[in-house]
């Protein structure tokens, strides 16, 4: 079973519309072609998909991730405007991959840019966990721990550690996935590993104080191959 994750679009209405380094609907192209080749099973785009919070970007993104051909999901970042997402492609709370699941999760606090999951929906993911003890993969924007990047630490998740304290009496969850740090990403806390994704849109510069973006850095995506109980995982970059 192959799983690509893409994340951070930042799309607009316009077509031609310009990111600060780059052409973000040309680079999501770019990605999916890319994904293409790798043959997925399954997509899941892990938030900030729209820049300017239009029908328009939603639109260009889900006619994008469709001719991939496979079954494709995503949840909101801080960016983005869920009604419209919904309208284009419902959301899900579940991803059913036979030997795995993959539990998706809403960290978006309206009109902030840090995240929050709340006590309603980590009671919902222990009562996920507590049913089934198949291996789980989770996936959320807001990254779960500390990156190195102090402005980005200052915009992550704000209840990070009830959600650790949720996932800790349950060993089947293996991994967690996340977007919004726009650069490859790996990490342990525990025996649970936590990957982030690069962005199709703007690199961020890893390590940074500030906010700087990563020129030299290239778009791309993260493949994660699951078998029996195992977990691979890789990034892949796009020349654009």
């Amino acid at each position: 079973m192959r799983l690509v994750q893409i994340s951070d679009c930042h799309l607009l209405a316009d077509p031609k519309g310009a990111s600060r380094k780059g052409f973000p609907l040309r680079q999501l192209h770019a990605v999916v072609e890319r994904a293409r080749a790798l043959r997925p099973d399954v997509l899941l785009v892990t938030g900030d998909i729209a820049q300017d919070e239009t029908s328009v970007a939603y639109r260009h993104a889900s006619e994008a991730f469709a001719t991939l051909e496979c079954p494709w999901f995503w949840i909101p970042g801080n960016h983005d405007q869920p009604e419209l997402m919904a309208e284009c492609q419902p959301f899900h709370e579940e991803i059913d991959l036979g030997e795995w699941r993959v539990l998706l999760l809403d960290s978006r606090i309206s009109g902030q840019p840090g995240g929050e999951l709340g006590q309603r929906q980590l009671q919902r993911l222990a009562s996920q966990l507590e049913a089934d003890d198949r291996p789980v993969l989770v996936a959320l924007h807001h990254p779960p721990l500390d990156v190195g990047s102090v402005w980005m630490d200052a915009i992550g998740l704000k209840d990070r550690d009830a959600l650790w304290q949720t996932l800790s009496p349950y060993p089947q969850v293996k991994a967690l996935i996340c977007g919004h740090i726009h650069q490859a990403f790996a990490a342990w806390q525990g025996m649970v590993a936590v990957y982030g994704c690069p962005a199709t849109s703007d690199q961020f510069l890893a390590k940074s104080h500030e906010f700087a973006t990563d020129e030299a850095a290239r778009p791309g995506l993260r493949v994660i191959d699951l078998r029996g109980e195992a977990l691979s995982t890789w990034v892949e970059r796009v020349d654009i």
